[in-house]
């Protein structure tokens, strides 16, 4: 089957972006006076809204096209990541959220200011810049691959920077205007379509197996492909690394995370947070496992041909690299008008998590470092500073996309793995800093600049590729969390004690 797109294609991919242009447009009409209502809105947005917005965040192509290599590979042991974030968005609901609405928070740094001092929420603020850089420039990139392979049949570094600009001005519509309520609004939109566009993937890959339920499920059993969780050691998402690194990754990611957690300060108080918080991870369990679906029937169609008719042999090459099963499927099989979806279904991940970051890295460069340095201004200048916030921030992610493009060549780690564990980087020390923060009297600000660097620093020194060249073994995110908070809060301990 022909890869490029179909004149049914087009027509489809631009009645897309037609209606991602009337509402970026329309978007752009929402009233913003202050910096404040720029970042959370007056605490005026409904916890449905705000609960899905959460889901698209933590959504992206990553998601779209590594969780159905994730089942297609192994089994659903994924969804125990979400399972993992559950427990993790509990945690986080019953001790940090009270705390943020306690203090009026706009960023969740602002607890550091409190307990420590203004440097101490400025430098961690300046570390979540970093680690979000690395971890939304590699999101970005995942989608720009893909858009690049199915608009252009290649991924030559001049496609892949023409998809990193078409990615990023879609997402630059919905949140340079409007801030977070334009975003959040827009994500609701976004996550309908791509929902959509992954139910007619799943409707079209059933009806080509046969349409008997009873089958799949059969086969599907007998391969093992069944499995939730896994209690051995092996694999990224065995139990023990639920319980342990992957859950502190969630409690960075839904506590310590502006992108996340900005969405949860826009609730009009801290139990409508709580509660959008747990409500989002209720609606991102069937969601992801949309996905999950998509690879367990994809591992059908490829691997038992009695049920599919495929004869042909599998060619996951693409340009010289190893692509997802999905994409190959999206590239080979899928007819005219569904490849069209599916691009579209990555597009809409992709402006989901972009957009969210853009806000969430403004908000914190203006609130954290940059009003405390230039105090006393007018709200209508730092209404601008947020807004040239949010370019400059754009401008830096295609930037840490264009160079993600390289570094996943050199490292040669699987998608689902190199988007997480980018994460890493910078929640280690936020989890070992807030850790001291909270349960003990220990820490200043000397200590928490030192604990977020040793952090940063160990999740470096244990990356695959350099342990593998080194020592001749690997390290997995989740293990590098753990070491890494374990460094960091180790740190903190040597700092003064404080009882303020």
């Amino acid at each position: 089957m022909n890869s490029s797109f179909s004149a049914l294609d087009w027509v489809i991919f631009g009645v897309y972006f037609l209606l991602v242009i009337v509402s970026s447009v329309w978007l752009s009409r929402v009233k913003v006076k202050t910096s404040r209502d720029y970042f959370i809105s007056e605490k005026s947005l409904p916890m449905l809204a705000v609960a899905i917005s959460v889901l698209a965040t933590s959504q992206s192509a990553a998601t779209f096209l590594g969780a159905p290599e994730s089942s297609y590979g192994n089994n659903l042991t994924f969804v125990g990541f979400f399972l993992s974030a559950l427990l993790a968005v509990i945690i986080v609901s019953k001790v940090l959220v009270p705390k943020f609405y306690e203090i009026g928070a706009i960023t969740v740094y602002e607890l550091l200011e409190k307990r420590y001092s203004p440097r101490a929420k400025r430098d961690a603020g300046v570390m979540f810049l970093i680690g979000r850089l690395f971890a939304s420039g590699a999101r970005l990139y995942i989608g720009a691959l893909a858009v690049s392979m199915i608009l252009f049949s290649d991924i030559a570094a001049t496609h892949m920077i023409f998809a990193i600009i078409i990615l990023m001005s879609g997402s630059l519509g919905y949140a340079y205007f409007g801030g977070i309520k334009s975003i959040i609004i827009a994500d609701v939109v976004q996550v309908i379509i791509y929902i959509s566009a992954a139910l007619f993937i799943i409707f079209h890959l059933f009806n080509s197996l046969g349409g008997d339920i009873g089958i799949i499920y059969s086969t599907l059993e007998a391969s093992d492909k069944l499995k939730i969780i896994d209690f051995s050691l092996s694999g990224s998402f065995n139990f023990w690394a639920l319980i342990s690194g992957l859950l502190l990754l969630n409690i960075a990611a839904y506590g310590l995370d502006q992108d996340m957690t900005q969405r949860i300060l826009t609730c009009k108080d801290k139990n409508e947070g709580a509660k959008s918080l747990i409500v989002s991870i209720l609606i991102t369990i069937p969601t992801a496992s949309l996905f999950l679906v998509i690879g367990l029937l994809l591992y059908l169609f490829y691997q038992h041909p009695e049920l599919s008719g495929f004869s042909s042999e599998i060619n996951q090459n693409f340009a010289g690299e190893k692509i997802a099963i999905f994409m190959t499927y999206i590239l080979n099989e899928l007819p005219d008008g569904f490849k069209a979806l599916a691009t579209i279904g990555v597009v809409a991940t992709t402006f989901t998590s972009t957009s969210s970051v853009l806000g969430a890295m403004s908000s914190v460069a203006v609130t954290d470092i940059y009003k405390p340095n230039f105090k006393g201004k007018s709200e209508k200048h730092y209404l601008k500073a947020s807004r040239a916030g949010v370019l400059i921030s754009a401008l830096l992610l295609a930037l840490m996309a264009i160079l993600s493009y390289y570094w996943q060549r050199v490292s040669d780690i699987p998608l689902l793995d190199f988007a997480l564990g980018v994460m890493v980087f910078a929640y280690a020390g936020l989890l070992g800093v807030y850790g001291a923060a909270l349960w003990t009297k220990r820490g200043d600000e000397r200590s928490v600049r030192a604990a977020l660097i040793g952090g940063f620093m160990t999740v470096l020194l244990l990356q695959p590729y350099i342990t593998k060249t080194l020592f001749d073994f690997d390290v997995n995110f989740s293990v590098q969390i753990i070491v890494g908070t374990i460094v960091s809060f180790g740190i903190m301990m040597m700092g003064n004690i404080k009882t303020k």
